[in-house]
């Protein structure tokens, strides 16, 4: 049998609503913060969706060390739980070193592993046992470079650390330079995963997903096929979709060439309650 993953007030699983998980990439300012979370709650809403905020405090993994990298964990996790009272949604944000999981949990509902750190057992452990401890859960982005079935490692790893609250991420699977790829088949087997206590729920990042790696300082992307990846993974039947946004991504401090204009969410989300609602039937 699946295993569901609870959020905060929500859980994820088979036969539960879909999930949204956005916002913007980094945070760049509170105000900002709260406006994409308002706005995004307010749709989730019109369409009858749960929804989590997520924004990270910190992008360490930039192509340069020029790239802004958000105002860090202490003002960072400051802002979430500010955002968190203020729209009294779930919360959730990247956790890169061992040493973040512990005051993460103390705020966030979901800690985030990033796809390229997905096999790091120090931080799998860390982020693990912070979760078992206060009650949060895990949500692991597959590598761009692991096939679905070997996700079964990160998720043993977390057993290990005491957290089965645990959810998992399609992001896009490296193919030769410069592209990345999802698999459908992949993304089959990974919600059909071979694990202890079933297989976790599987979230799909329809816009990571559209990254075009090696253009320089920074990536390029194709966020004009999210919204048809995002499609696709709904009637695939996966629990949660994951997308960034801003109100000008042009002017973003973080992934610019891949977020969704805020003014578009709305219609894409009613477009994939829809086609969930008709999975469903």
């Amino acid at each position: 049998m699946p295993r569901s993953c609870t959020v905060g007030p929500l859980t994820i699983a088979h036969g539960r609503p879909l999930a949204i998980i956005a916002g913007p990439c980094v945070l760049e300012s509170l105000d900002l913060g709260l406006t994409i979370g308002r706005a995004l709650k307010a749709a989730c809403a019109a369409a009858s969706l749960p929804y989590i905020f997520k924004a990270s405090f910190d992008k360490a993994n930039r192509s340069s060390i020029r790239s802004p990298r958000g105002p860090g964990l202490e003002q960072g996790l400051a802002w979430m739980a500010h955002i968190k009272r203020d729209l009294n949604v779930p919360t959730t944000t990247d956790i890169h070193e061992p040493s973040q999981a512990e005051p993460a949990a103390h705020v966030v509902d979901l800690l985030q592993v990033p796809a390229f750190l997905c096999r790091q057992t120090d931080l799998l452990l860390a982020v693990g046992e912070a979760a078992a401890k206060h009650a949060r859960a895990v949500n692991v982005k597959k590598g761009q470079f692991l096939a679905p079935h070997e996700m079964n490692q990160p998720v043993k790893k977390l057993a290990e650390a005491g957290c089965s609250n645990v959810m998992l991420t399609e992001r896009g699977t490296t193919f030769g330079y410069g592209r990345l790829v999802n698999d459908f088949l992949g993304l089959g087997d990974m919600m059909e995963l071979k694990v202890e206590g079933g297989a976790p729920p599987v979230c799909f990042d329809c816009t990571h997903s559209t990254q075009l790696p090696g253009a320089g300082e920074t990536t390029g992307g194709r966020p004009d096929r999210a919204p048809l990846l995002a499609r696709a993974a709904v009637a695939a039947g996966v629990h949660a979709i994951f997308l960034e946004t801003h109100p000008t991504p042009s002017t973003a401090m973080s992934d610019a060439s891949t977020m969704l204009p805020l003014d578009t969410v709305p219609a894409l989300l009613k477009q994939l309650a829809a086609i969930s609602a008709a999975r469903s039937m």
